[in-house]
């Protein structure tokens, strides 16, 4: 079970008993840690790939690397990363389908699936990948899947597929439920940001305003969980019982405060994937890329330099 199913499924029970790319275009980039210029073009577009659309965005020359945001936010996750690690690779980042400027998650999927065709159409063949949280766990199922596409892998506080997550977490479930009664996607959105998950990143008093942004515009998502379901397809098998077979070089960055389900597969990786690198970041929540932005930043570029 994902932890979105599982959070999905709490939350209805509580409430029970309570294939081708999009013209490009290209825009100036301002810096996003610094406040200042960064000499970098960012290439925007939307590629068609598995019935639906997604949007990205790229920068940089060199190498490739792909960020991969977890739910219920986008791509703008990885502000802090973007055009910084952009100076010294090519780096794509992108919306999710059902995030963002994507299309919406209405019909079955598997997220790694669309991100290898985002790559075909891409025209790469290869690539380094960098997950946050969910993001953590499609690259490990293309990783697996795919093994010849994926150079190298930075794992963020990631999920797992076929881990069965707890559901202990209910604090916002009253907030979630008023906002979908009332039919409120952005409230239903920003509900989340109660959450365990999100609590450490929510007492940084800059990154409050821009997550309640992310959260409110993503919260079409949650609604659409609730109404239709879940239709992502779990990989098959899925990871759990194969992350041994994972051999691309691996860098696992976990923050001390993040959740108990993160730090147990962090402990499952650590103890299978073979020659990984852990990173711990002390006091650090499940957003460590934006809780600790330039220990991490500067982390995964020496990491991913060749």
């Amino acid at each position: 079970m994902s932890w979105r199913r599982a959070i999905a499924a709490g939350l209805l029970l509580w409430a029970g008993a309570q294939a081708g790319c999009g013209g490009s275009r290209q825009r100036a980039a301002r810096g996003l840690t610094g406040g200042g210029t960064l000499p970098t073009r960012v290439d925007t577009g939307t590629a068609v790939v598995n019935g639906t659309h997604l949007f990205y965005e790229a920068a940089g020359s060199g190498p490739v690397v792909v960020l991969l945001h977890g739910g219920n936010l986008d791509r703008r996750v990885w502000d802090p990363q973007f055009l910084p690690l952009a100076l010294e690779f090519r780096v794509i980042r992108y919306d999710l389908r059902g995030y963002g400027k994507s299309g919406p998650a209405d019909a079955p999927f598997q997220h790694h699936e669309d991100l290898r065709a985002l790559l075909g159409a891409l025209h790469v063949r290869r690539a380094s990948l960098v997950g946050l949280s969910g993001g953590g766990r499609i690259a490990i199922d293309l990783a697996l899947a795919h093994p010849e596409m994926v150079e190298r892998l930075v794992l963020a506080a990631p999920g797992l597929s076929g881990w069965q997550y707890s559901n202990g977490d209910t604090a916002y479930f009253p907030e979630a439920r008023r906002a979908r009664d009332r039919g409120d996607t952005a409230g239903l959105g920003l509900s989340w940001l109660g959450s365990a998950y999100m609590r450490s990143a929510m007492e940084h008093p800059e990154l409050a305003p821009r997550l309640r942004e992310m959260a409110a515009a993503n919260g079409g998502n949650w609604m659409g969980l609730l109404r239709h379901g879940d239709l992502e397809r779990v990989a098959d098998p899925p990871a759990l019982h194969r992350t041994a077979m994972l051999r691309a070089p691996t860098l696992l960055v976990v923050g001390t405060r993040d959740v108990p389900d993160i730090q147990a597969i962090a402990d499952t990786l650590g103890a299978h994937v073979r020659g990984l690198r852990r990173e711990t970041f002390e006091g650090a929540g499940h957003l460590v890329n934006m809780e600790e932005p330039r220990r991490f930043t500067g982390l995964v570029r020496d990491f991913l330099r060749p």
